[in-house]
């Protein structure tokens, strides 16, 4: 998994199971995931030692995944984000195959309710 992949990960985690942490967890985790700060910084920021900021950072991790490891409302988040993706895609293909206005029109509306859903979610 890239970097770039990790820190989505964790800011997906963090997201949707943030609201678990304690206050000061959230404070830590999510300086340290929306600010993109290294743990030195963090350690700096909120006047804890580097030992402590790391440590708090790896606790909130495996706390975010054991959570994820039980309800797995991630996995059917980015599942459901791939299938509407697929049915925009199916629209796409369907309405520039398609010459009529209703079928047209149809696959336009899907393709516009699958890109709403997409840029909510």
């Amino acid at each position: 998994m890239s970097a770039m992949e990790k820190i989505f990960e964790k800011s997906l985690l963090y997201d949707f199971y943030g609201e678990l942490l304690t206050d000061h967890q959230k404070e830590v985790y999510g300086e340290y995931i929306h600010e993109d700060l290294s743990v030195t910084e963090l350690s700096q920021i909120l006047g804890i030692s580097r030992q402590g900021a790391h440590d708090m950072v790896r606790r909130c991790d495996r706390i975010l995944h054991g959570y994820e490891e039980k309800l797995h409302l991630v996995a059917h988040f980015l599942q459901i984000k791939k299938m509407v993706s697929e049915v925009r895609e199916i629209a796409l293909r369907a309405a520039a195959a398609d010459s009529s206005e209703q079928v047209r029109s149809s696959m336009d509306r899907i393709v516009k309710l699958s890109e709403d859903i997409l840029e909510e979610y």
